[in-house]
């Protein structure tokens, strides 16, 4: 049976969360810029880290108090072109928009700047914040760690997250060059949309303590809890068809994530302490690099665009009638959008409307009413 899905147009989701924000606690500024960043998601097509994951993610965490809905950025070491943050447990997308910003800025003066990140949140798409770098002209990257999921080579239990190691670059096209992708064949966020949907997930993206395949979305998404279930790494299971490439590029985004900062790492990210919830005290690095510094923007563009349309034009295969390159189909899926507005299927307009009741907002009006 085909989903039912309705459509919700960006101004009325974003002000939406934006008001469920401030209602638990975030100040307005930073309400809007966590808002901003979830509906940056649903616009570019990413339903795994939208309106979709506001209710679990970021209002029940707040309420339940392993989550800061006030922020404290706390610059706990600088020089001029780095800087290691303590988020102090707060909002991950306002801690992590301003240490961009940071990396950014030291950037325009000296070239390059990054900064690290300690006891923070879950911060939304990495690709929010390759996009500001692009935007300032600059080449953006960015990585987080997360709670345990995937399972190392040869392995079976979940150690890493799903530690995305992800760029961004400018171009001489209508949209930048953007690659935001986990480290596992697929992660969490995607098997939630899976679960909302009541579909099976694919064979291949989840093994059990024997090695072998799963697909039931709604156990593997508690089993994932217990660590009774793993995510395979980018690659696949073992060597042959390259999974310990995705393992090693996990263990990387958890090193500089943690180590870099004095921050936690593996087990310590459960989220869990004597069997008790507490926050989960992520880390992230952010990385600007000033393209002015090395060539003509103009020029690196130009390159950049050229590379992207000539990969475009090469040789299809059998059967397909387009290649497309990265930040592509998130860029012809928000032009779409623009038209359509963002799709909502049952599920997620049941915790819509819990959030909308238990904060007092029925003032907001969707198509399901």
């Amino acid at each position: 049976m085909e989903e039912k899905n309705w459509y919700v147009q960006f101004d009325i989701l974003e002000d939406f969360m934006t008001e469920i924000f401030k209602s638990i606690g975030v100040p307005e500024v930073d309400a809007t810029v966590c808002a901003d960043v979830l509906i940056t998601s649903d616009k570019r097509g990413i339903e795994s880290h939208g309106i979709g994951r506001m209710k679990t993610i970021y209002y029940d965490r707040i309420r339940k108090g392993i989550q800061q809905a006030q922020t404290q950025f706390e610059i706990v070491k600088e020089t001029p072109t780095t800087a290691v943050i303590d988020g102090h447990d707060g909002m991950g997308h306002v801690i992590s928009k301003r240490a961009m910003q940071m990396a950014i800025d030291k950037a325009k003066v000296h070239g390059l700047g990054m900064t690290t990140v300690r006891n923070s949140t879950h911060y939304g798409i990495c690709g929010y914040y390759l996009l500001m770098a692009a935007q300032a002209g600059m080449i953006g990257i960015t990585g987080t760690n997360a709670r345990p999921s995937i399972a190392p080579t040869f392995g079976v239990e979940n150690m890493l997250g799903t530690n995305p190691l992800t760029f961004g670059c400018p171009t001489d096209e209508e949209f930048p060059f953007i690659i935001d992708a986990a480290t596992s064949v697929s992660q969490r966020g995607k098997i939630e949309v899976y679960s909302r949907s009541e579909k099976d997930i694919p064979e291949g993206w989840v093994i059990d303590k024997s090695g072998k395949y799963r697909t039931d979305t709604e156990q593997i998404l508690k089993d994932l809890v217990k660590g009774t279930a793993a995510l395979v790494p980018l690659g696949g299971m073992g060597e042959e068809t390259g999974g310990h490439k995705g393992y090693g590029y996990a263990t990387f985004v958890e090193i500089i994530s943690s180590a870099l900062c004095e921050g936690h790492y593996l087990k310590q990210l459960l989220g869990f302490e004597n069997g008790k919830p507490v926050p989960y005290g992520l880390g992230h690095f952010f990385m600007a690099i000033n393209i002015e510094n090395f060539v003509h923007l103009g020029v690196f563009k130009g390159i950049a665009g050229t590379i992207l349309r000539q990969l475009r034009a090469s040789e299809k295969a059998p059967g397909n009638d387009r290649i497309y390159t990265a930040g592509e189909k998130e860029h012809l899926i928000y032009l779409e959008r623009l038209k359509t507005g963002v799709p909502i299927n049952e599920n997620l307009a049941k915790e819509i409307n819990t959030m909308r009741s238990e904060c007092g907002l029925e003032r907001f009006s969707f198509p399901w009413d």
